[in-house]
């Protein structure tokens, strides 16, 4: 899956949000022996820590990693969100590591992986199904929509006027990674997953 998890996680926060489980606003600090690699918005707040909230944007939108590792914690680690999946019906998509391990993908290798189908089913529930509510379901999309480092990907390609929310992730091994809702007349109509592998890419080539 590499850094397009982060979208699952975010909203398996949001649904503890809707149980009242967890509160956006709540601050979260931490240290410097947190921080992993590429961190651009959590290493700026060692010393006042990120709301729930900011964790979630700064996952999403610059996929940032201490984040993503920070709210994982906070719902009992990668086993508590592939559990969270399987709620939903969806028995393919897992995650064991963190980051930035879960970035490895080794071939044959099921640690950390979903299918584009899989993705496509548990993406579309979350945005548009029950399981989240309105406010919740919007809050997801607004932080895909911001997404500021899938730029020359799906976006660059889309016709004028289209809506489009998503969010990719970069791996070893030339992988690579997108999940997006988009459609004309700036409604998410169409989902769309893709993943890849052994490309001429490398993990330089895409911040993630």
């Amino acid at each position: 899956m590499m850094s397009t998890f982060k979208v699952l996680l975010c909203g398996a926060v949001l649904s503890r949000v809707d149980a009242g489980q967890e509160q956006l606003g709540r601050r979260i600090h931490y240290s410097q022996n947190d921080l992993v690699e590429y961190s651009p918005v959590t290493e700026k707040h060692l010393t006042d820590g990120m709301t729930v909230r900011e964790l979630c944007s700064a996952a999403i939108t610059m996929s940032d990693n201490t984040a993503a590792n920070l709210l994982l914690t906070t719902i009992g680690g990668p086993k508590e969100l592939t559990a969270f999946l399987h709620n939903m019906g969806d028995h393919v998509t897992r995650l064991d590591r963190w980051e930035p391990e879960l970035n490895e993908a080794i071939p044959n290798d099921e640690r950390d992986t979903t299918m584009p189908a899989a993705m496509a089913t548990t993406l579309r529930k979350l945005l548009t199904g029950e399981l989240l509510t309105l406010a919740s379901r919007q809050q997801l999309i607004d932080w895909m929509e911001a997404d500021k480092v899938a730029g020359p990907l799906l976006r660059s390609a889309l016709p004028a006027g289209w809506f489009i929310a998503d969010k990719s992730g970069a791996g070893e091994r030339g992988s690579r990674g997108i999940i997006a809702a988009l459609g004309p007349d700036g409604k998410p109509s169409r989902i769309v997953v893709i993943y890849t592998t052994g490309s001429q890419a490398t993990m330089e080539n895409e911040i993630d």
